[in-house]
């Protein structure tokens, strides 16, 4: 199995990035350019961010564990896709194919996460003062609720294609719905009762409250985001592994 994983995440890599001008440069210019362009429109329209006074921070720590989310649970829910020459083979199963991109894609988020925020704090010389305990804690909570949504995805995705295309529609919302650009504290009481459902939301204000200190977000829930996510992914490999191989003769 480890020979397995390591061939499937050596052809991500080769696949993904390695044609390309730049290679895995581009992992990390992305959510660069677009912290960047976050910045500079909101510092024009608003004189301070939701917390801190440093807006690349500020917008940071909520564009990048988004990110972290869409596109880690896109490339889970579509490993049977993506993998299926290889799943001909007996010795390679869909949760092999899964696996790899989880770790592959989880990794990469981890470094691009740590090269910019790292390097906001070196160049704005921002007093390092963070929780990694939250921290670790808030990327277990992304990477888990990912892999529970993009399990179920996998099913969903190749079952009915045209899912495909609603839950696009369907998660564009939650780019506004989940605190990047303004905080659940500061929401009126009417939409916090709504957003409080929304895992994503905790799991950007726990990065948050890792990365800045005095940010308490006391309504943050882990054992939500978990619960959620485990109850997800069960009923995600129950359908995978009841529907396995009809889905690969499709």
């Amino acid at each position: 199995m480890p020979r397995i994983l390591v061939a499937l995440m050596l052809r991500e890599m080769a696949t993904t990035y390695g044609r390309s001008a730049g290679g895995y440069i581009w992992a990390i210019l992305e959510p660069v350019l677009g912290v960047v362009l976050l910045s500079v429109v909101f510092s024009m329209a608003l004189t301070r961010p939701g917390l801190g006074s440093n807006f690349p921070l500020f917008y940071a720590t909520g564009f990048l564990p988004f990110t972290m989310f869409l596109d880690l649970s896109s490339k889970v829910a579509q490993s049977i896709r993506y993998s299926r020459p290889f799943l001909a083979y007996p010795s390679v199963t869909y949760l092999d194919a899964m696996l790899a991109r989880v770790l592959l894609n989880a990794l990469t988020h981890i470094v691009v996460m740590t090269v910019v925020i790292g390097g906001i704090f070196f160049l704005y010389q921002l007093p390092p003062v963070v929780n990694l305990a939250e921290i670790f804690e808030a990327i277990l909570m992304i990477i888990a609720f990912a892999v529970g949504v993009g399990t179920l995805n996998c099913y969903l995705f190749t079952a009915f294609p045209v899912w495909e295309r609603a839950w696009g529609i369907l998660t564009r919302p939650l780019f506004l719905m989940s605190g990047i650009f303004f905080l659940y504290d500061m929401m009126p009481p009417m939409a916090q009762n709504v957003l409080w459902y929304n895992p994503v939301l905790h799991c950007i204000s726990q990065l948050r409250r890792g990365v800045y200190p005095t940010y308490q977000a006391n309504f943050i829930e882990p054992a939500f985001v978990f619960g959620t996510a485990v109850v997800v992914l069960l009923f995600g490999l129950l359908l995978l592994s009841r529907n396995a191989r009809d889905l690969l003769e499709r």
